[in-house]
C-alpha cells in the first residue's frame, strides 16, 4: 500500500530531474530540442526509470527478468545521486538569483558549465559506488570477557553478514569472501543473517556459490542465524507485498546451508568444545512473517540463556543490534550483529544513530561488548558510497 501512495511522488520527482536533464542538454546543442532526440531520450528514460516495477512483474524468461531486476538496482542508486546533486545546485541557483541577486547565474554559459559539473559529479560516485561493492575491508576488534577458558587464552572470530546472494551478489563475490575469510585463518565464523535476499531463485548459480561457501575453514566450524530477508517475499522498491498462497518459509535455504556445512542456530545455543556457548536468536521481523506457530515464537534472551553455565563465556549471534541491555543482562559477553548495513549509501550512514543504538561498530553495554558489521554484501542498489563492504576480525581474550 505504502509503494502505492508513493508511486505519484516518484513519478514527479522524475519529471523534475528529466525537465532539467532537457533544458541542460537543450542549452548545450540545439539538436537536443528536437523532438526525435526529445521521443528517444524519454522513452530510454522511461525504460530505466520502470525497471524496478517491470522487474517484479515480469518473471519469465528468468534471463530478462534478472536483467529487469538489476538495471532496475543499478538505476536506483545513480538516482538516488542524480535528484541530489540536481536538487543541491538547483537550490543553490534560487538563493544566489534571489538572495544575492548574482547577474552571471542567468547566464546560459553558467548553465552549461553547472550542468557539465553536475554529470561530471554523478557519474563519478556511481562508478565508484558500483566498483566499491567489488572490495571488502578488514575490521579489527580485541575485547577481553573476564571468564576463564580451560588451555584457551583467546579466541579468534570472523564476522560477517548480510550477503544478501541473490541478483546483485553472486558465486564470485562469494569465492572473494570466503578467501579474505580464510586468510584469517579463524577460529570460528559467525554469519549474522540475511544470507540470501529474498529469493532462492534469485541466486543464479547455486552450485558453484554451495561450493565457495563450502570452502570457509574455522577450527570450530562455520555458524549462522537467519535475518528478515531470508525468506521468500516479493518486494518492489523495498517494500514488501504480501501473497497468501505463497509460503514464505523456503526449505531450500536451510539445505543449502547445511549443505555447505554451515550450521544454522535459530532460536538454540551450543557449547563448543566444552568451552564457550554460542546462541543463534530468530530475526524479529522474520518471526512476524512466518505462517507456522513454531517459528512466529521467540525465546527472550533471559529464555535462551536459563540453563547454560554462566561460568562459561556465552556469545550471543542475532540479525538485528536489538534488545541490547535485555541481553546484557542475560548474561552475554558477546553480541554479534549486522543488518544496518551502516546506510550502505551515504548519507544514510549520517542517519542510522537516529534508529539504531549501535548502527555500526563496537558498544559497550555494561559487561557485554556489542558488535555491528556493516555487511559483506548489497540491497537493493548495486552500490556501495561512504560504507564498505565489511568483515569482522574479533579477537577475544579471557581473563584466565
Amino acid at each position: 500500500m505504502i509503494a502505492i501512495l508513493l508511486a505519484p511522488f516518484y513519478i514527479l520527482v522524475n519529471l523534475y530531474v528529466v525537465n532539467w536533464m532537457f533544458q541542460w542538454m537543450g542549452t548545450c546543442n540545439f539538436l537536443f530540442r528536437t523532438l526525435a532526440f526529445r521521443a528517444v531520450f524519454s522513452g530510454f528514460y522511461i525504460f530505466l526509470a520502470t525497471a524496478v516495477l517491470t522487474g517484479f512483474l515480469i518473471k519469465k524468461p528468468s534471463q530478462l527478468h534478472r536483467s529487469l531486476k538489476n538495471t532496475g538496482n543499478y538505476f536506483l542508486g545513480m538516482f538516488l545521486y542524480i535528484l541530489m546533486v540536481i536538487a543541491f545546485v538547483d537550490c543553490g541557483r534560487i538563493i544566489l538569483k534571489n538572495f544575492f541577486h548574482v547577474s552571471w547565474i542567468r547566464s546560459g554559459a553558467a548553465f552549461v558549465i553547472s550542468g557539465l559539473l553536475c554529470a561530471v559529479l554523478i557519474i563519478i560516485i556511481s562508478i565508484y559506488g558500483i566498483l566499491h561493492v567489488r572490495t571488502f575491508k578488514t575490521t579489527s576488534y580485541e575485547i577481553t570477557v573476564r571468564k576463564a577458558v580451560e588451555d584457551m587464552d583467546s579466541l579468534k572470530i570472523v564476522l560477517i553478514a548480510d550477503t544478501h546472494f541473490g541478483y546483485s551478489v553472486g558465486h564470485k563475490h562469494a569465492e572473494m569472501l570466503a578467501n579474505a575469510i580464510n586468510a584469517e585463518k579463524p577460529d570460528l565464523i559467525c554469519i549474522a543473517g540475511d544470507i540470501f535476499d529474498n529469493e532462492f531463485d534469485a541466486v543464479e548459480y547455486p552450485e558453484k556459490l554451495k561450493d565457495n561457501l563450502s570452502s570457509l575453514q574455522a577450527e570450530y566450524g562455520v555458524y549462522a542465524c537467519w535475518g528478515n530477508h531470508d525468506l521468500n517475499e516479493p518486494i518492489l522498491a523495498g517494500f514488501t507485498f504480501k501473497n497468501p498462497k505463497q509460503d514464505k518459509n523456503d526449505p531450500r535455504m536451510e539445505l543449502f546451508l547445511k549443505d555447505c556445512g554451515i550450521r544454522l542456530l535459530n532460536d538454540e545455543s551450543t557449547l563448543i568444545d566444552n568451552k564457550f556457548y554460542l546462541v543463534g536468536r530468530k530475526d524479529l521481523s522474520r518471526t512476524e512473517k512466518i505462517d507456522t506457530e513454531i517459528e512466529k515464537r521467540r525465546l527472550t534472551p533471559a529464555q535462551l540463556t536459563s540453563e547454560l553455565d554462566h561460568t562459561k563465556p556465552i556469545f550471543f549471534l542475532d540479525h538485528q543490534p536489538k534488545e541490547l541491555q535485555e541481553i546484557a543482562e542475560a548474561g552475554a559477553d558477546l553480541d554479534l550483529c549486522g543488518h544496518t548495513h551502516n546506510g550502505q549509501m551515504f548519507p544514510g550512514n549520517l542517519l542510522l544513530h537516529l534508529f539504531w543504538e549501535n548502527p555500526c561498530g563496537y558498544l559497550r553495554k555494561g559487561s557485554m561488548h556489542n558488535i555491528v558489521t556493516s555487511g559483506a554484501g548489497i540491497w537493493g542498489p548495486n552500490m556501495r558510497v561512504g560504507t564498505d563492504n565489511e568483515i569482522c576480525v574479533i579477537t577475544v581474550k579471557f581473563n584466565n
